[in-house]
């Protein structure tokens, strides 16, 4: 069983940054994020597999990054110029033989 922590979340003004971190206690193959807003679906963010590739929602290209440190086993999610659509709970998503996710974390960004 292979937990995922995630941090970095908060409130943030429009146009802002933020840079949110998952940390897994074991090994992972693919990773990177999924987000729910209030009424809406869960949808991908972005995923970076180990060979680090990584695919993107359309909405976050250009502005949200996503990287990994194998080593520590932490993948990272830097968000630039956020926008108040981006408000949602924010989860790490972890892809080994099964499926694992986070507990989430709260990204709220003010007009």
């Amino acid at each position: 069983q292979v937990e995922l922590v995630e941090s970095g979340g908060g409130l943030v003004q429009a146009g802002g940054s933020l840079r949110l971190s998952c940390a897994a206690s074991g090994r992972i193959n693919d990773m990177g994020w999924f987000r729910q807003a209030p009424g809406k679906q869960r949808e991908l963010v972005a995923v970076m597999a180990g060979s680090g590739a990584a695919v993107y929602a359309d909405s976050v290209k250009g502005r949200f990054a996503i990287s990994r440190d194998n080593a520590k086993g932490t993948a990272y999610l830097q968000m630039n110029s956020l926008k108040p659509e981006d408000t949602a709970v924010y989860y790490c998503y972890g892809a080994a033989t099964i499926t694992y996710w986070g507990k989430g974390t709260l990204v709220t960004v003010s007009s």
